[in-house]
């Protein structure tokens, strides 16, 4: 495929843009594939990238029941970040943030990543002590992240409000100036352009009905709405479906879905310089290179696999927003939306093998899934390949909710999950 530059964008400019090519091919899915992965979004389309790139695995389907990239990758708040409690959460984040440095070069396709700094607010003296302890471990793990007084936080990010008359009076803040945001649906299309071009085959609008495993028990396919398709190994990258895939193969998740919410304002002039995060308000802004402000919510407090959730949780986080910003008290609200989420008991991902010989699954992020895109697609494509985790991966396991050996990252969100 043509590589995209300024050069190629000149010509085609002379041309009138008639001659770009498809960015990838929907094709027929073939009777069999060397590996199947069930789920176009980011995670899965990072991962068939990442076999044919760095395992020379290139016979691939991806298989999408519905678009690419429809589901929690096009309806996420788009934030990227490591600083993590945990060496491992850390560790794997970390990996991410590394990998989303440089993935515009390495995909030939802006992703617009911008490092603009997340900035964690503290509302009190439990906030402080946390954030603190999260600096004093990202800074072991070798991970940017740094202590603000509240007229650090003001120099910072000069809209906000200092009052201490307010509900919630900011006192402090951690920073990770590494942080930012990226675009979502061009991570998706970035992957889904560079895997096809090394031979995987993206087949959209293709559900998988079932997961076929043979006498010894090992996985010989799937079963889809366009037929079936046989395989030695499948990756399950369905986000808040995965619990009814992997029930599809006898496997039972310690996962629960919830609704999770999110809404962007109509667009102004640039406003916002970076991410604002609050935990004790459960809710967090940052303004997108349209000018509109994308604002997220805390999960609703019941599972459900609906994409819509509940108003009064965009209430109560469009109120903490215009405490915290009352410059923005009159703006309007554009559209809102909702993901689904899928989320472990210790609120930290699963990456690993299954007990079904050539079962894999990646899952669990809750409201973290969308900064690890590249990190995950690159340590699980390593476990498919290779049979066995990659050390960033290797604790994260569905065998330690039965050891005790758990990753307890509840409160790293800052929102409610």
């Amino acid at each position: 495929m043509r590589k995209y530059s300024v050069f190629a964008l000149a010509r085609e400019a002379l041309r009138a843009h008639k001659g770009w090519e498809q960015q990838w091919a929907s094709p027929e899915p073939k009777s069999e594939y060397d590996v199947i992965i069930v789920g176009a979004g980011g995670h899965g389309l990072a991962t068939a990238y990442y076999l044919a790139k760095e395992h020379g695995i290139t016979n691939v389907a991806v298989l999408e029941k519905g678009w690419l990239g429809g589901g929690n990758t096009g309806r996420n708040t788009t934030i990227i970040r490591s600083n993590y409690l945990y060496d491992e959460s850390a560790g794997i984040y970390e990996h991410a943030v590394k990998l989303w440095e440089g993935l515009s070069q390495d995909l030939n396709y802006n992703v617009m990543y911008s490092a603009r700094g997340v900035m964690m607010l503290a509302h009190n003296i439990h906030d402080v002590q946390v954030f603190k302890r999260h600096i004093h471990a990202n800074r072991l793990n070798g991970i940017d992240n740094e202590w603000l007084t509240p007229e650090q936080v003001k120099e910072f990010c000069p809209p906000i409000n200092l009052s201490a008359d307010a509900r919630y009076p900011i006192i402090g803040a951690a920073l990770q100036r590494r942080g930012g945001t990226a675009r979502h649906d061009a991570v998706a299309w970035g992957y889904a352009r560079a895997a096809a071009d090394r031979g995987v085959h993206i087949i959209q609008n293709c559900e998988v009905t079932g997961i076929r495993r043979a006498a010894n028990g090992a996985v010989i396919g799937v079963d889809t709405n366009r037929g079936p398709i046989n395989a030695k190994k499948v990756g399950v990258v369905a986000a808040g479906h995965t619990s009814v895939i992997m029930n599809m193969a006898g496997v039972r998740m310690p996962l629960e879905s919830y609704p999770l919410q999110a809404l962007v304002s109509e667009p102004v002039k640039p406003l916002i310089p970076c991410v604002i995060m609050s935990n004790t308000v459960h809710a967090y802004i940052s303004q997108s290179d349209k000018g509109e402000m994308v604002i997220g919510a805390g999960t609703d407090q019941y599972t459900s696999y609906s994409q819509t959730g509940g108003l009064h949780i965009i209430n109560h986080t469009l109120d903490a927003i215009c405490e915290m910003f009352p410059v923005l008290t009159r703006l309007k609200m554009l559209r809102s939306w909702g993901g689904i989420v899928d989320v472990t008991p210790d609120r930290s991902p699963i990456l690993a093998k299954t007990p079904v010989p050539g079962l894999y699954v990646n899952c669990g992020w809750g409201t973290g899934g969308f900064k690890a895109t590249p990190g995950s697609g690159n340590v699980f494509a390593h476990t498919i390949a290779r049979d066995e985790p990659h050390r960033i991966n290797a604790p994260f396991t569905i065998e330690r909710f039965t050891t005790g050996r758990l990753i307890d990252e509840a409160a790293a969100a800052a929102v409610a999950h």
